[in-house]
């Protein structure tokens, strides 16, 4: 099942299975959004509410996956992990809030017991990091430190500018010494090396936070990406405009106003790439970093999601939560599309 198949992302995912000749069940809250494209598509299609858990467990009979595609997560993703846990199905997402993996994660045991597999961050976030993290941790293994940052072209869809809105209230995030702290935005800067060059790159909150630790055990982590401002004036601004976004009035305005920002078009997602990169140390000094280059962030989104539901299908992944290389391995990156490890 592809839920929030009407959406920017989720329309992708379902067009892709189907050209892999997948037929899966299109599902949503709205039947007037989803009809069409099921329609369109050959594909069967259901509608149930999340805020409804039997509504949920129901429209779950049957499936063995659901590819959670209706975001934000940080209100759509602990009704649709309930009720795959409810109903024995496998369930993935595209999520990157770091809570969101946290609340996911926190429900292992939960999914041991069901013989469910939770596998968060299928999409861009957080599957090229995550290996890439999982790489740089086999090849040092000593590692204390991980600093991961990506740089990504070809524009951005209304439901992750709708999740970027949420999260700007916030502030920053780091993992030190093996714990989840709050830091000012924009803490740190570097310098990753990229295949196009080196570039200044600032820290943000994202989900390798959650997703590398588990993965790899490296008590201090940072994520990095570039951005158009000096570190100073994002400062400036999350200190100006912080206090507005963590109102309700705020968060409604803003997202009704991103809502409306259309997503980038196919020619836009074919003639752009994301780069990534990646590096470690030990408490010697001691540093090993690497490079990934991956399509547009859609793209590779819908490619990852697709296959993480066909790997899925095969079964002998064990049950619990997962991050895509604690299920997979660290190479599983170099099998999708468009895929260069450096």
């Amino acid at each position: 099942m592809v839920y929030g198949a009407n959406g920017y992302t989720g329309k992708l995912v379902a067009e892709l299975a189907v050209k892999r000749g997948e037929l899966p069940v299109l599902a949503g809250r709205t039947a007037a959004k989803v009809a069409p494209l099921a329609d369109e598509l050959g594909l069967e299609y259901r509608i149930f509410d999340l805020g409804d858990p039997t509504a949920v467990r129901d429209g779950l009979d049957g499936m063995t996956t659901v590819a959670h595609c209706a975001g934000p997560f940080s209100a759509t993703a602990a009704p649709m992990v309930d009720g795959c846990l409810a109903a024995g199905t496998h369930y993935v997402d595209i999520t990157g809030e770091v809570d969101v993996f946290e609340a996911i994660f926190a429900r292992n045991a939960d999914a041991e017991r069901a013989g469910v597999v939770l596998l968060p961050g299928a999409g861009f976030d957080v599957v090229p990091s995550d290996c890439l993290a999982a790489m740089l941790a086999g090849e040092l293994p000593d590692a204390t430190e991980l600093d991961l940052a990506f740089v990504a072209g070809g524009g951005i869809s209304p439901g992750t500018l709708r999740t970027t809105v949420e999260g700007m209230g916030t502030g920053g995030r780091a993992r030190v010494d093996g714990k989840l702290v709050t830091v000012p935005v924009a803490h740190r800067s570097t310098v990753a090396e990229l295949p196009s060059g080196p570039k200044t790159v600032v820290s943000i909150p994202w989900g390798d936070l959650a997703t590398a630790y588990r993965s790899t055990g490296i008590p201090n982590i940072t994520t990095f990406t570039r951005v158009p401002a000096p570190p100073k004036a994002i400062a400036a601004g999350q200190r100006l405009f912080g206090p507005i976004m963590r109102s309700s009035a705020g968060q409604r305005v803003a997202k009704n106003l991103v809502g409306r920002i259309p997503g980038p078009s196919e020619k836009r997602r074919a003639g752009s790439r994301t780069e990534l990169w990646g590096r470690v140390r030990d408490a010697n000094g001691r540093s090993v970093s690497r490079t990934l280059v991956v399509p547009n962030t859609y793209t590779f989104t819908a490619d990852a999601v697709v296959r993480v539901v066909e790997r899925l299908g095969k079964g002998g992944t064990p049950a619990g939560a997962h991050t895509p290389s604690s299920a997979f391995g660290a190479d599983f990156v170099r099998g999708l599309d468009g895929v260069t490890v450096g």
